[in-house]
């Protein structure tokens, strides 16, 4: 749809771009992106014919772009600016008209239904559709960016170039246009070319992604080739983390901000945070951690502030409990965004903690477990699914800074170990009459303070493996053994 080969150019004598190539297909979203100064809007001027390139060619659908008259281009291609500025007090719908311009025979006396209904159709795309009699003068910044923008979709284009189209909307509006822009490259063919200062956006709605250095491609690729964190750095100069999208299959990055590099005074978590009553075991950090769990409230990855490990009975009704631990939270004085709430039907007098000492950095470890309700996970299969409070609850605290791998595997070797301690402690199934892994509702939290060492991995023979197999084994061990003195009692 367009080809764009070995293109040069600038304004005046100064050449902005140099020696661009790439090409753009049907039905695609391509955005470009790249620094203040890096010649993205000299791109887009060239490709929408305001600004003649040195040297080079542009086809545009396999023709050369100054072949075209302005007429015939228009019929093609539409564009909407950066900045767009009026003249005249149109209403809403006659700005938007103009953008049958191209369509038209003569002026608006040659006015169809045809054009009418188009019209009609991108107000209504656009969410302008009720204040189209409107004077374009009254109407706010985004207002305006829509009016705009539905005055190019009236064009009814092959080919769509914005530049920040996203420019003055609001989090809804940018959401919304891009949705439908998507809709339209799949299901019109729509073939849309785009400026992003905004890095996510560009990586969450386009196929491909052209990045700009001191106007000279970087790299033409797919987003998460071209949204490298070292890449990002590089070329924007700033600190930057790459993570891939919670919902979907699309990179994201995240600025640092300059306090985090500060030196702090560095956290230990202990037994000093460490409060217990009869209802509930409650940690409460100075600062939030950053945290991967599976607890009733705060699952998944967070940063957190308060755990809680609360006792329930036996026969608790876990039809409603994420509400009603939500709730339950809240009545403490603590914010459910903030928290980690687990359950378990075990005495909390029977918990087991301590702090284990490695080099430059530490781990505290907090375990209540009890066997009631033992699973050999090797033949679950026996077993009838039934909601129940949990059992085992595992928390690790580590007083360093780790990484995404090391997270994980801090909960594969916290399990390995717990494994070890049920067959030690010969705990068994009582459907199966085999060997325990677990019980079936255990639970597990590993919280980070993100300060300090840095701990790339946490496997079994390394060292934060090692702390964590040393501390699930010994507090696990003690907590089952509390457990059935006092059952036995």
């Amino acid at each position: 749809m367009i080809g764009v080969t070995n293109v040069s150019g600038g304004y005046s004598s100064v050449s902005v771009l140099k020696n661009i190539s790439f090409s753009v297909e049907k039905g695609q979203l391509f955005g470009i992106l790249g620094p203040n100064g890096s010649g993205k809007t000299t791109l887009l001027k060239m490709l929408s014919g305001v600004l003649p390139a040195y040297n080079g060619e542009i086809l545009i659908k396999g023709n050369p772009i100054n072949h075209y008259s302005f007429k015939d281009l228009a019929k093609v291609m539409a564009v909407l600016p950066q900045n767009t500025s009026e003249f005249f007090s149109y209403t809403v719908k006659e700005t938007v008209s103009l953008g049958r311009y191209a369509h038209q025979n003569g002026w608006f006396n040659t006015w169809s239904e045809e054009d009418e209904i188009t019209v009609q159709q991108v107000m209504k795309q656009t969410g302008i559709f009720e204040f189209q009699h409107h004077s374009i003068q009254q109407l706010s910044g985004g207002e305006r960016q829509r009016v705009f923008l539905a005055q190019a979709l009236a064009q009814e284009p092959e080919i769509l170039l914005l530049d920040e189209p996203t420019n003055h909307l609001d989090l809804s509006y940018q959401k919304e246009l891009l949705d439908l822009l998507k809709k339209w490259t799949i299901e019109q063919e729509l073939t849309v070319l785009s400026i992003f200062h905004d890095l996510n956006l560009a990586g969450l709605y386009c196929d491909q992604l052209l990045l700009l250095k001191d106007g000279q491609i970087n790299i033409d690729s797919k987003p998460n080739e071209v949204l490298k964190e070292e890449r990002i750095k590089n070329v924007y100069q700033t600190e930057i983390r790459k993570q891939p999208h919670p919902y979907v299959p699309a990179p994201q990055m995240l600025l640092l901000p300059d306090f985090e590099h500060q030196e702090v005074q560095l956290l230990e978590i202990n037994e000093t945070l460490l409060s217990t009553t009869e209802q509930c075991l409650v940690l409460k950090t100075p600062e939030p951690l950053k945290t991967m769990s599976s607890g009733v409230i705060g699952s998944g990855v967070g940063w957190y502030q308060n755990f809680i490990n609360r006792h329930v009975a036996k026969t608790y009704n876990c039809t409603d409990h994420r509400p009603e631990m939500k709730k339950y939270i809240q009545d403490l004085g603590f914010g459910p965004s903030d928290t980690v709430g687990m359950m378990t039907a075990v005495n909390l007098g029977d918990v087991s903690y301590k702090l284990y000492q490695g080099d430059e950095f530490s781990i505290f470890v907090v375990v209540t477990a009890g066997v009631g309700n033992a699973i050999d996970a090797s033949k679950s299969e026996q077993h009838s699914f039934e909601l129940t409070p949990g059992t085992i609850n595992t928390w690790v605290f580590i007083n360093g800074k780790i990484t995404e791998e090391a997270f994980i595997q801090s909960i594969m070797t916290a399990t390995e170990s717990k494994v070890k301690v049920l067959h030690n402690q010969k705990v068994k199934d009582s459907v199966t009459g085999t060997l325990a892994t677990g019980t079936s509702t255990d639970s597990i939290l590993i919280a980070a303070t993100q300060q300090g060492k840095e701990l790339e991995y946490a496997g079994t023979i390394t060292p934060l493996g090692k702390l964590i197999s040393k501390g699930i084994y010994e507090c696990t061990t003690n907590a089952i053994e509390l457990y059935r003195k006092r059952v036995k009692t």
